[in-house]
């Protein structure tokens, strides 16, 4: 989010008269729904209980390449869970075309998602505080193919595999979507990768707006970057995102509670969305459009925990 503004929901004549009866019945959470939440990738090392979680609930989840255990794994301990697949590229096109066959023996969906915005990792200064080496168990072809990953590539990709559905995730500007919409990508993924890449990169709310302008209902659009609130998911569905991800909303929920704490986590959100939904006026969430968006200052500076004012939780600056 910018320091200078900040997105609220408000309409000029909001229709509060219109009977909350009428409120149509909730299919944003669930797999096939006409908007998607969905459990974005994440670094977490053992993606069983989420998996899980997102199975039992209802929402699809995107398992990176670099998580644990292995997507053959995850499988068979999460088979009706609403899988995709998210590449790093580390190796040549056989290695690409092995992580596609393999996701799909293992029944994951068609949809194949490669992560684009990481050619070289930015100097994480919590990670040299806590002497973590994200380049442990990797080697120097591995960091040179990762940043040399091209659209020829991803074109080699398609016509090799015809039949995918290809997601490019780390898309934050027009012209880039502009060239997925060219390239025939099914799914343009709006991300800053959690601000923790190139610093002072826009937010993706503020990346959003000109992609849904440039892609037209022709792909998907994609969003995620630090919804924690339904209102938050809300606002993304307004200025025309077709899927949210939340990734360290449900981090929060598993610290706490393991696979019960996810699926309650989730329940909550629901009923966070339909109460704001009927608060909001709007008995559809198909009828949200940015009419129900507008800019103004923010109330306090953000941090990680500012969603949650009456938690009381005091930590260290970073």
């Amino acid at each position: 989010m910018a320091k200078g503004d900040a997105n609220a929901l408000a309409k000029e004549f909001p229709d509060l008269v219109r009977s909350k009866a009428d409120l149509a019945p909730f299919t944003i959470f669930k797999v096939g729904g006409p908007v998607e939440l969905f459990a974005q990738p994440t670094g977490i090392k053992d993606l069983s209980a989420l998996v899980k979680a997102a199975g039992e609930f209802g929402i699809p989840v995107m398992q990176s390449s670099a998580t644990e255990p292995p997507l053959e794994e995850v499988a068979k301990r999460a088979p009706d869970a609403h899988k995709i697949f998210q590449l790093y590229v580390r190796g040549d096109d056989d290695f690409v075309d092995d992580y596609y066959k393999r996701s799909q023996k293992a029944g994951y969906a068609p949809q194949f998602c490669f992560t684009v915005d990481l050619a070289h990792y930015s100097r994480r200064e919590r990670d040299v505080v806590k002497r973590y080496s994200r380049w442990s168990g990797r080697n120097q072809q591995e960091h040179e193919i990762q940043s040399s990953l091209d659209w020829a590539l991803i074109e080699r990709f398609k016509k090799r595999n015809p039949e995918a559905q290809v997601i490019i995730k780390g898309i934050q500007t027009a012209e880039d979507a502009q060239i997925c919409i060219d390239s025939g990508i099914t799914g343009i993924y709006v991300t800053n990768h959690g601000g923790r890449a190139l610093d002072h990169a826009r937010g993706a709310m503020d990346i959003l707006p000109e992609v849904v302008d440039v892609v037209k209902g022709r792909a998907t659009i994609i969003v995620d970057g630090a919804f924690y609130r339904a209102t938050d998911v809300l606002k993304a569905i307004a200025l025309g995102a077709n899927a949210v991800g939340i990734g360290r909303l449900y981090c929060y929920a598993l610290a706490a509670a393991g696979r019960p704490g996810i699926v309650r986590m989730l329940e909550l959100l629901e009923d966070e969305m339909r109460r704001d939904l009927g608060l909001m006026g709007c008995e559809s969430i198909a009828k949200l459009d940015s009419s129900y968006v507008c800019k103004m200052a923010p109330v306090k500076v953000a941090d990680v925990f500012s969603a949650y004012p009456l938690a009381g939780i005091e930590h260290e600056p970073y």
